[in-house]
């Protein structure tokens, strides 16, 4: 049996890391597709656990040769992007796969895969809240928040791409319809 893939988008403040870890724990054989980044590691991370490390001119070889299902350079020199080898190595291990991405690429891969993969949009319950939840974490200054909201207007445009779409205004409720909707598309009704 071929393995399927679970790919999420959202808007950065909406909840998709908290919702994916959850469906981590839930026995449902889905490994996280680990990306490529140009950007050095930073504090304990190591190469292949929490990103694949590259240097700009290793991406840009790999881009050229094919090996991305999707890639975005964000700043100049500063790649992420999504190895079709990670993809093939989990799916050939026997496991789902799920994804953590961009609009763009969560699209991307969607159209790769078509029936065999499965995009999710968490979309926050609208604007004003999405900034206070920005604001609460205390990790951004207000211009970063305000580019961030910015951003996540053009993102809330891609909802209608996607297969399913889970409002997250209540992160339990969230969590449960998530995984009824992933364990559905992985092992039927």
């Amino acid at each position: 049996m071929t393995g399927k893939l679970i790919i999420f988008s959202a808007p950065s403040g909406s909840g998709k890391s908290t919702i994916i870890n959850y469906l981590l724990t839930q026995n449902l054989d889905i490994q996280f597709s680990i990306s490529a980044t140009s950007r050095p590691p930073r504090g304990t991370e190591k190469h292949g656990v929490e990103y694949y490390f590259l240097t700009p001119e290793e991406f840009r070889e790999r881009i050229q040769g094919g090996h991305f299902l999707e890639y975005e350079e964000v700043y100049t020199d500063r790649f992420y992007g999504t190895l079709k080898s990670e993809v093939e190595r989990i799916l050939a291990e026997g496991h789902n796969v799920i994804f953590d991405v961009d609009v763009v690429g969560g699209c991307n891969i969607k159209n790769y895969y078509g029936e065999q993969a499965l995009s999710i949009f968490i979309q926050p319950p609208g604007i004003e809240e999405l900034r206070k939840r920005l604001t609460g974490r205390g990790t951004d200054t207000p211009e970063v928040i305000e580019s961030r909201i910015a951003k996540a207007e053009f993102e809330l445009s891609f909802a209608p791409k996607f297969d399913v779409v889970i409002v997250n205004d209540d992160l339990p409720t969230a969590q449960k319809e998530t995984l009824a909707v992933v364990r559905n598309f992985l092992f039927g009704s």
